[in-house]
């Protein structure tokens, strides 16, 4: 089983950048499809970004954000730029051995989040 660890989140003026990384335990990281959730207060938990084969984005981040992965270091990053008010949320990494999907309830591994607060 696999332990994610996410962080890089903060507090950032709107139009400012963050990078978050997410780094994983295990020893079968290159075999895990991952992604970016992100969940405000008083809302669903939102895909944002996966990466395996492909890379696929929510509509509201792209040409903002990019998401990448490091097999090497067991990590996968979000580089955030542009940001905005509403990106405002907790920030969670999530891993599967299946197929990625846009769906939270499909991602059976996830860490703990890391806040990211976009000031106006």
């Amino acid at each position: 089983q696999v332990q994610l660890v996410e962080s890089g989140g903060g507090l950032v003026q709107a139009g400012g950048s963050l990078r978050l990384s997410c780094a994983a335990s295990g020893r079968t990281f290159s075999s895990y499809a991952m992604a970016w959730f992100r969940q405000a207060p008083g809302k669903e938990r939102e895909f944002v970004a996966s990466v395996n084969r492909n890379t696929y984005y929510t509509d509201s981040v792209k040409g903002r954000f990019t998401v990448s992965r490091d097999n090497a270091k067991n990590t996968v990053y979000l580089q955030m730029n542009s940001l905005k008010p509403e990106d405002t949320a907790v920030y969670v990494c999530a891993a599967t051995t299946r197929a990625a999907t846009n769906r939270a309830r499909d991602w059976p591994y996830w860490g703990q989040g890391t806040q990211v607060t976009v000031s106006s």
